[in-house]
């Protein structure tokens, strides 16, 4: 191994854990860099006892005194960033860019929580003579964030210093695929001054999942996954009074007008749909090629065919994740779909044991088909072809997923138009990953969504916090 087993952190420490444990295989070239521990119910107990001795001095401290911590802690983050990229690029197979753009946008919800006193201050009123009405938020105990492989600092980024600042103490669960990142935000947290117990890092898979579910002492929990499993995590939290906010998949969709500019519409589409090797809930995922928009596919998929594997393309993260892709592509073709662009079967020299697959372009994709409906995960654009607008409408609309939409035009109006009738929560305008920056909220709709409130911004504010009232009179 490349580096040392990995271990649970709790109470401000590494600590062994007994049992099962599973190989960290490096995406890029099948390498085996570490082992990770495969929790138990026991140890999400020993963790959230920990966090709960830890709640009462963290929460008695003021808002304007935690945050000085995680102004410390973006410190850190910004000191290691080289350091922390390397570690992506190596668990994730992310290339050294993207994971530095990851971590830029770490530091940046990071900078959020350094204005939680500006921004979570309560609110005061003398509703009438002598009697005042005050509205206080305070935190609501041991909090859970459950997060999936994708992106190893960026999504656990979303919960950890927005909830740790307003008070809370938290449980964090990580993939399995990706600790060694995990493992050095827990590092960094304690450097920074974090008090131990308030931030407890407890590896594993389903049992830490169901354990941090049904523990008692846990309020609330966050998930980012699939949407089947994030279906499981709300129904199981919200059964036992927990508030649970879960975001699943996408099946994104961008609709293509023929007035789009070719060479920057082209662009954009393609580093939607192949950035991060398209292993992103934004990812582009079906193009709604309305009325004659030829030069643009075709441009696009000129541009597919310039990207270098294993330098501006990196790996899937898995040979599953490898296998499965190249089915729907298959299964696309024989269904009757044209593949523009061919990435199945890619090998690079000297990395044969790498999971990688090309940009893949794919024509003619029919709603009904198995691609056009679910969510691939992987550098694959599928193109359905919409006579007009009302067309695409209904195709995007039918969705069960609601994550995201985007429409590259030029005219200001039918922008305006399909950005108001497309089912979903965040909304692209010529900018084919729609994310919102602070203190914008991160979410989307139906499928994509189980839960009130945005995972990030001033909308998590309320998520992780409940209000006091408390009226006055002397």
């Amino acid at each position: 191994m490349k580096y040392p087993a990995i271990q649970n952190y709790i109470g401000g420490k590494s600590v062994e854990c007994r049992g099962e444990s599973a190989d960290v295989i490096s995406p890029l070239d099948g390498s085996h860099l570490s082992r990770v521990p495969l929790s138990t119910a026991a140890d999400v107990d020993a963790a959230v006892r920990v966090a709960t001795a830890a709640f009462p001095a963290w929460a008695g401290e003021t808002l304007r005194q935690r945050s000085q911590v995680a102004y410390a802690y973006r410190a850190l983050l910004r000191k290691h960033i080289e350091e922390l990229a390397g570690l992506i690029h190596e668990e994730n197979g992310k290339t050294i860019d993207e994971a530095r753009a990851e971590l830029v946008r770490a530091i940046e919800v990071t900078e959020f929580a350094c204005s939680l006193p500006q921004l979570a201050c309560g609110e005061v009123l003398e509703v009438s003579k002598g009697v005042e009405c005050r509205l206080e938020r305070a935190p609501l105990g041991v909090v859970a964030s459950i997060t999936p492989f994708n992106f190893p600092a960026m999504v656990p980024h979303w919960t950890i210093p927005i909830a740790i600042t307003l008070g809370n103490t938290m449980i964090f669960k990580p993939s399995e695929k990706v600790p060694l990142t995990a493992t050095r935000t827990a590092e960094l947290l304690t450097e920074a001054g974090l008090p131990s117990g308030v931030f407890n890092l407890v590896h594993g898979q389903r049992p830490v999942v169901e354990a941090l579910c049904d523990h008692p002492d846990v309020k609330a929990i966050t998930f980012v996954g699939s949407t089947a499993v994030a279906k499981n995590v709300y129904t199981r939290g919200t059964s036992k009074l927990k508030r649970v906010l879960s975001l699943g998949g996408a099946k994104n969709h961008l609709f293509v007008l023929p007035d789009a500019q070719v060479g920057p519409t082209a662009t954009n589409v393609l580093a939607s749909m192949a950035g991060c090797a398209g292993q992103r809930c934004m990812a582009a995922a079906s193009m709604l090629a309305i009325g004659n928009v030829d030069p643009i596919i075709r441009q696009v998929c000129e541009e597919a065919r310039k990207m270098v594997l294993g330098q501006t393309l990196g790996p899937v993260i898995s040979a599953a994740s490898k296998t499965r892709i190249e089915g729907f592509i298959t299964e696309a073709e024989a269904a009757g779909a044209k593949v523009l662009v061919d990435g199945r079967g890619a090998v690079v020299p000297g990395r044969e044991g790498g999971f990688y697959i090309g940009p893949t372009v794919i024509d003619h994709v029919r709603p009904d088909m198995r691609i056009a409906q679910e969510e691939v995960f992987g550098p694959v654009l599928a193109i359905i072809r919409a006579k007009d607008v009302d067309e695409a409408i209904g195709i995007e609309n039918a969705s069960p997923y609601g994550n995201a939409a985007v429409v590259y035009t030029t005219n200001g109006g039918q922008a305006k138009a399909i950005a108001r009738r497309a089912s979903a929560g965040m909304i692209g305008v010529n900018v084919g990953v729609p994310v919102p920056l602070e203190p914008f909220g991160f979410g989307g709709w139906n499928d994509s969504r189980f839960g009130v409130c945005d995972i990030t911004g001033k909308s998590s504010i309320e998520f992780w916090t409940q209000s006091k009232k408390i009226t006055t009179r002397w």
